[in-house]
């Protein structure tokens, strides 16, 4: 039996004994915990958290991570107790992310500060919410909203580390992440939300499991559990084989063509318009009584994006 003696404080050695253990199980290619390009703001380092650790328990115990359970992914403010909210979708990336870090010896601390911190900052009912803002801010102040950039923003408010933040900031967009562990979570918030999504569109009635794409169910999977799994190991051996995290063709032109229909089915589909209508209303009429308040853009930006599907939708009815 192991036993514990007090002869130093724990902290004595802390940094040294992760860093020979993160030589001994990372790749060379892995990130090392104690080599990140540091903060925006110096501070002292914790004595029993690495970097990417500390950066963990931040988002965690933060107010924008805690909002999440209230943002709904495609659906606004649905009743019943299974629909996918932000936090559930969150912790399924973050979960399925570092399965893909642990297999390739990549730094799993990082995946997961990336993975809890990447949708932070969404704003209310999803994307229609965020093209309702984005246009708002477009025509009042010639802005514009991502919510990759707002999740940045909250990142810097929190002082996470660079890697961590880039992580955040171009999980989505034109930009590849500095990090396999960023380009992880890149590809596998789509693994996620796609497969997610399906479930929750035949839970919600506008599809039919008869409705989806045969020839992409033949390569992928039938269940969304067969997909997920289909999706993850080909992640797996596909970067492992070429030294970067890549789909095979096979299986990414599958998978891609699969979000594409939900594009066209869910998302911007009919069986959704009247609710996304409804979330660009909301919006907007939060957003013009803001300005005619004398609110700036960003101050409008930051109170928008950070509420929650109910408390937009309450305080809209209170105008």
């Amino acid at each position: 039996m192991t036993e514990f003696t007090t002869l130093a404080p724990v902290e004595h050695g802390f940094a040294t004994r992760i860093q020979a253990l993160e030589e001994q199980a990372l790749s060379d290619r892995a990130v090392r915990s104690y080599a990140t390009r540091g903060r925006l703001r110096a501070e002292d380092e914790c004595g029993i958290r690495t970097p990417f650790q500390r950066d963990r328990d931040r988002i965690v115990h933060s107010k924008p991570f805690r909002r999440l359970k209230g943002k709904t992914q495609v659906f606004i403010d649905p009743i019943g107790d299974h629909y996918r909210t932000r936090m559930t979708h969150t912790l399924e990336t973050t979960g399925i992310a570092r399965v893909v870090a642990r297999s390739l010896q990549l730094n799993e601390d990082l995946v997961e500060a990336i993975g809890l911190g990447h949708d932070m900052g969404d704003t209310p009912f999803g994307q229609a919410g965020e093209e309702g803002l984005d246009a708002a801010l477009k025509e009042h102040f010639g802005g514009s909203y991502r919510h990759n950039e707002q999740s940045h923003r909250i990142a810097e408010r929190l002082n996470l580390t660079h890697e961590v933040r880039d992580g955040i900031l171009t999980h989505t967009g034109d930009r590849e992440p500095e990090t396999l562990e960023g380009k992880i979570v890149r590809i596998v918030d789509r693994v996620a939300y796609i497969n997610h999504d399906i479930d929750d569109a035949i839970r919600f009635g506008i599809l039919e499991e008869g409705d989806l794409p045969r020839a992409e169910l033949d390569v992928l999977g039938q269940r969304g559990s067969q997909r997920i799994d289909t999706l993850v190991h080909d992640l797996i051996e596909t970067s492992a084989r070429d030294g970067d995290i890549v789909q095979s063709e096979r299986i990414g032109t599958a998978m891609h063509a699969l979000r594409a229909f939900m594009f066209e089915r869910v998302y911007l589909g009919p069986g959704t318009h009247s609710e996304h209508e409804r979330a660009r209303a909301t919006v907007r009429r939060i957003f013009d009584t803001l300005v005619r308040q004398g609110k700036g853009a960003d101050e409008i930006t930051k109170f928008i994006a950070g509420m929650t599907d109910r408390y937009a939708l309450q305080y809209a009815a209170s105008l």
